[in-house]
């Protein structure tokens, strides 16, 4: 009996994953399950009302390489590159993806330190840049 109640309550939680994830689709390789194309384009779009790189509208980018990129190619109002003070991830973000959180700061030149939020679940490169920064072609 107390084996047929496990099967049942193993079923019901599969069920029960798939009802939650059939937005979603998979796209395969190393980016694992992402929003339907129809539900990711309402997100950037939802998110596109917030300020870059802000928690709600994350800078998307590719991988870690994809962030340093980024973060490479903006300017401070001098024209230095910002230093990367610290880095951690924080939670989920707009696209269902967990967030990196990047403090920045300019030596010289404003802003004297920024935040940036990033996800690095996607297959983008980033051509503009977050407030308060000027940023460099690839």
């Amino acid at each position: 009996m107390r084996a047929g109640l496990l099967g049942i309550a193993i079923l019901a939680a599969g069920l029960a994953a798939c009802a939650t994830a059939q937005d979603r689709e998979p796209t395969g390789g190393i980016f694992g399950p992402a929003l339907s194309p129809a539900k990711m384009q309402q997100a950037i779009t939802a998110a596109q009302a917030h300020p870059l790189g802000s928690e709600a509208n994350p800078i998307r980018s590719t991988m870690p390489p994809g962030e340093r990129a980024y973060i490479a190619r903006l300017r401070c109002s001098s024209g230095s590159a910002p230093e990367i003070v610290s880095r951690g991830s924080t939670g989920d973000g707009p696209f269902g993806n967990i967030l990196d959180l990047y403090s920045l700061r300019c030596a010289s030149g404003t802003p004297a330190t920024a935040e940036i939020y990033m996800d690095m679940y996607h297959d983008h490169v980033e051509a503009q840049p977050v407030p308060g920064f000027a940023i460099v072609a690839p």
